[in-house]
């Protein structure tokens, strides 16, 4: 029986031979950059002089949840407070699609033009399923990122709005030493976080948007109630009208609130991100805010009264990282996890269990 041999028509040509996914000269960078990590007189040396980068590698350490990268972000902090300079730190949130991206890069251009430095600090929300954030707010700033005299950093908030707080506290500290004197505070959407900024903000900024239906309804009172100026936005072609009845609304809805402890009255302004229009009133009413309560006192008094809450704030913080960092509730904290959830135990009782542990 003789064996029959086929030869397949199919002809499979060798490929062109792919590089490795890995970067094969990877190995000699970290030979050349064995303390990756800067010192404390490093970092110090660059945020005086103004670097970016390593301002931008500072606030990274401040964000960290690392317990040494928080202990290194502490002192150059501690160390960054003599040199800080006098700045307006100025907390901007608005409705969702309000434009507050364009508002800033519209109104931070006009800020540089002026000679200013401006720092912004966008604070995004993080997703409760995921945890992770999308960071977006510089795609949405290409002008803005291109300014030599603007810096913009967005933060996740990390299902943690103390702890964005802080860290975005400490981060205002480090931009004040690298020389700039103008802070933007962005939050996104009208909610819970906006408390925290206006509790680290001289001026507090509300962006509204006119022709979305009830202009006073879908807002939380106490928000307005903490805003210096309502600034209506997108003021502009077949807008104009409804932007300008919205600046009415809101100017009578303020004179129903109570006086603001510092005495400035605030009031509502129509603006433009796209012909500019109203921008040059919303820099004049801060500037003039900024001189009121300077000459009455309130700026200082405020300044201080915020610097005794967030101390209290960090203590807080700072026991809760330590109590989630002891050796005993990591090794009792899945335990009792487990408890609660088979309805062995309620969750007041395990979390005072814990606590007991942890204090023995």
């Amino acid at each position: 029986m003789q064996d029959n041999k086929f030869e397949s028509a199919l002809v499979v040509n060798k490929g062109v031979e792919q590089p490795p996914v890995v970067n094969p000269y990877i190995g000699n960078f970290y030979k050349k950059n064995k303390n990756l990590t800067l010192s404390e007189d490093d970092y110090l040396k660059g945020i005086l002089e103004g670097d970016i980068t390593i301002l931008s590698q500072a606030i990274t350490l401040v964000e960290s949840s690392r317990p040494d990268h928080r202990a290194i972000a502490q002192r150059v902090v501690a160390r960054s407070l003599p040199h800080v300079v006098e700045s307006m730190r100025i907390g901007i949130t608005g409705v969702p699609g309000a434009g507050k991206s364009t508002f800033i890069e519209a109104f931070g251009g006009l800020l540089t033009g002026r000679g200013h430095k401006l720092a912004v600090l966008a604070i995004d929300p993080s997703s409760e399923k995921t945890k992770g954030s999308i960071l977006g707010d510089k795609t949405r700033m290409e002008t803005l990122c291109n300014d030599k005299n603007a810096f913009i950093r967005p933060s996740p908030s990390s299902g943690s709005l103390g702890g964005v707080a802080r860290k975005t506290r400490e981060s205002i500290i480090l931009c004040e030493a690298a020389g700039f004197d103008v802070i933007f505070i962005e939050t996104v959407g009208v909610g819970q976080s906006e408390t925290a900024v206006h509790s680290m903000s001289d001026f507090f900024l509300l962006l509204m948007l006119a022709g979305a239906g009830d202009e006073l309804q879908g807002i939380k009172r106490g928000i307005m109630e903490m805003s210096d100026l309502i600034a209506i936005t997108k003021s502009d072609g077949s807008n104009v009208n409804k932007a300008t009845l919205a600046k009415a609304l809101y100017s009578n809805a303020l004179h129903l609130f109570p006086p603001a402890q510092s005495g400035w009255i605030p009031t509502a302004v129509t603006t433009s991100a796209v012909t500019k229009e109203g921008l040059e009133d919303v820099l004049k009413i801060i500037l003039d805010y900024f001189a009121f309560t300077k000459d009455n006192g309130y700026y200082l008094h405020n300044r201080r009264e915020q610097s005794r809450f967030w101390m209290y704030e960090a203590i807080q913080e700072e026991l809760k990282n330590r109590f989630f960092e002891n050796a005993v509730i990591k090794k009792h904290l899945k335990e009792y996890e487990d408890k609660v959830l088979k309805g062995e135990i309620s969750s007041f009782a395990a979390a005072s269990e814990l606590i007991k542990l942890h204090n023995n």
